[in-house]
């Protein structure tokens, strides 16, 4: 019987004050993941999409007494993609880790996000715009539903927070993995649209359209503006149609999250064979 195959590069850090792990929560900065050209990805199920999707992680970091005694396949198939993978003490971990109820495993990965250039679109594409947003949870959730709905891409224009954020990642559930991500100015991705022959429906709440009464099915780009402010009038003014989601109540909006998986969902409900 073959021995067991140990991991290609497997190190031990127990103190906090390692320099390692101070630079590893240095990369909670913007500034500092745009430095080095990585980003975090933290637990197990995250990290396994990851792979899933090709990506081939920097390091590997992983603590025994929270993911369990034994070196899992997870580190393994992460050394098997060049991944040094380093085993860390409880105290080291809750030092690195940015979540509740850790699970022990965090990984150091490429940044991600493509050019518009590079995005291939195919036949009937339904891409979604995120103008402005600035809540890395409300992209993360966005991502989830795009993953959910087929989304052909999701591009950020004129971003306030980048796709790289750990919190984006974290609220994704490692569905930023799946789903094409970039980002752009306004211009950019207002010229992109256009040149691609995408129609563009602006999410407005004093459109006089209704979501339900538009024409979502061909190649469209469905756009959604940030939380407080909405789409903004340069976008309003180039869309092909507003629409507006319906509201019966009190509150005069929604999360735009939410708003984003309504639209989503009108647009694959009008794709569907009948």
């Amino acid at each position: 019987m073959p021995a067991k195959r140990q991991l290609s590069a497997e190190l031990e850090i127990t103190s906090p004050a390692n320099p390692r792990i101070k630079q590893l929560v240095a990369l909670r900065r913007r500034r500092e993941r745009d430095q080095a050209g990585v980003t975090l990805v933290e637990g197990q199920a995250e990290i396994e999409l990851a792979l899933a999707a090709g990506v081939a992680p920097r390091e590997l970091y992983w603590c025994p007494e929270l993911s369990g005694p034994t070196a899992p396949s997870l580190a393994e198939a992460a050394a098997g993609r060049g991944a040094v993978v380093i085993r860390v003490s409880r105290a080291v971990f809750e030092k690195i880790s940015y979540r509740e109820g850790p699970d022990g495993w965090l990984a150091v990965v490429p940044a991600f996000g493509s050019r518009l250039a590079d995005i291939a679109l195919g036949q009937q594409p339904l891409v979604l715009i995120c103008a402005g947003l600035e809540k890395p949870g409300n992209l993360g959730a966005i991502l989830r539903t795009a993953d959910a709905a087929g989304v052909s891409a999701v591009v950020a224009a004129d971003p306030v927070t980048d796709w790289g954020n750990p919190n984006v990642v974290r609220a994704s559930k490692g569905t930023i993995f799946s789903v094409p991500v970039a980002s752009a100015t306004g211009t950019e991705v207002l010229d992109w649209l256009e040149e691609g022959g995408l129609r563009l429906v602006a999410a407005s709440p004093d459109a006089t359209v209704t979501l339900s009464a538009a024409d979502l099915t061909g190649p469209v780009a469905i756009a959604v503006g940030a939380e407080q402010a909405g789409l903004p009038a340069d976008w309003l003014a180039r869309a092909d149609v507003a629409v507006r989601i319906p509201m019966f109540g009190l509150a005069d909006s929604l999360n735009v999250s939410t708003s984003a998986a309504i639209l989503l969902y009108e647009a694959v409900r009008q794709r569907q064979p009948r």
